[in-house]
């Protein structure tokens, strides 16, 4: 029905999550029509991001080998807060009240999934515990996945340094990325020391 290229345009928008046949094609209608320094634009953007790469201390999203939280002198390099993923980075940083670092494991542990925590970002986390961190704040999200893993990491990292999780206030089930700011400076707040019983 549509000429091949189009329908590439399609199927390139439909592996977007979230996005159906009817809305992949609401898209390429809405690219065609754009002016041709408009669509010039977007692909530069779509191609540039090939050059984004993970940090090479936290696995943070970067254009650089170290992202510019880790290069930054200004951060304190003895707090760790651990997230899932970089979106979760955004959302804390948001807030605008915690100055550590981070750590990105790109995911969590998810057994119904395959996950294990050897297909996680953690034996880089455990190099960066070398004597110079204090605190290790795991900030997942509180649901089952985000528990199990925070747990797992409790008890890798119970006898090297001190590790809290943030407090309540973030809703059960919920995600971070979602979190208002107040809400989750409440947590950051409140954190307590992980318990890894």
């Amino acid at each position: 029905m549509y000429p091949d290229k189009f329908e590439d345009v399609m199927y390139a928008f439909h592996r977007l999550p979230g996005v159906g046949m009817k809305t992949a094609e609401r898209y390429a209608y809405e690219v065609m029509n754009w002016e041709p320094e408009v669509l010039d634009q977007f692909l530069k953007a779509l191609n540039g991001i090939k050059k984004v790469k993970r940090c090479k201390i936290c696995g943070n999203l970067s254009d650089q080998d170290i992202c510019s939280i880790c290069s930054d002198d200004h951060r304190n390099h003895a707090q760790i807060c651990v997230v899932a993923n970089s979106k979760d980075i955004s959302a804390i940083e948001n807030m605008q009240s915690y100055d550590g670092t981070y750590h990105v494991l790109n995911g969590v542990i998810n057994t119904a999934k395959g996950i294990l925590p050897d297909q996680l970002n953690i034996d880089s986390l455990m190099n960066r515990i070398d004597g110079t961190v204090n605190e290790v704040i795991l900030a997942l999200d509180p649901n089952i996945e985000g528990e199990t893993t925070s747990l797992y990491l409790s008890k890798l990292l119970e006898d090297k340094v001190e590790v809290s999780q943030l407090a309540s206030g973030i809703p059960v089930g919920s995600h971070l990325e979602y979190a208002d700011r107040r809400t989750l400076a409440r947590a950051f707040e409140g954190r307590r020391k992980s318990k890894s019983e």
